[in-house]
């Protein structure tokens, strides 16, 4: 009964200044669209967030993993954590040959970000008195 009421008192109130005009409810539906992928945004980014405390845990990182060139021969896969051990046994340095996934060619440590920060956050040797 509303339904058919609405209907009919539709083509009464098509003028440009209505609610009902074509004009203002193609702008409703954009607007409602529009707020549809901001709410969709930010309940991806809502979930994507780490809150301390909350019972989600925080995504666990990839291992990264690569291969080293030690006296011409290659050694790897290697973790990082094999990776800093050989560079405290200072078997490795920022010059020694790396690479890793995604590389096109073996290059020195140095030049490979990823890698280089571990060497940068191995502490020194502990000098003798």
């Amino acid at each position: 009964m509303l339904h058919g009421g609405l209907i009919q008192c539709l083509p009464d109130k098509m003028d440009n200044e209505s609610f009902y005009s074509i004009d203002r409810l193609i702008e409703f539906g954009m607007g409602m669209a529009m707020a549809q992928q901001m709410v969709g945004m930010m309940n991806q980014t809502m979930k994507q967030m780490y809150v301390p405390g909350n019972i989600q845990s925080m995504p666990v990182a990839q291992p990264v993993t690569f291969y080293v060139a030690i006296n011409g021969q290659q050694i790897g896969p290697v973790s990082e954590r094999e990776f800093t051990q050989l560079v405290i046994k200072k078997q490795v340095t920022k010059d020694t040959l790396a690479w890793m996934p995604g590389m096109l060619a073996w290059k020195p440590i140095e030049q490979i970000p990823a890698i280089l920060k571990i060497v940068a956050v191995v502490p020194p040797p502990i000098p003798e008195p």
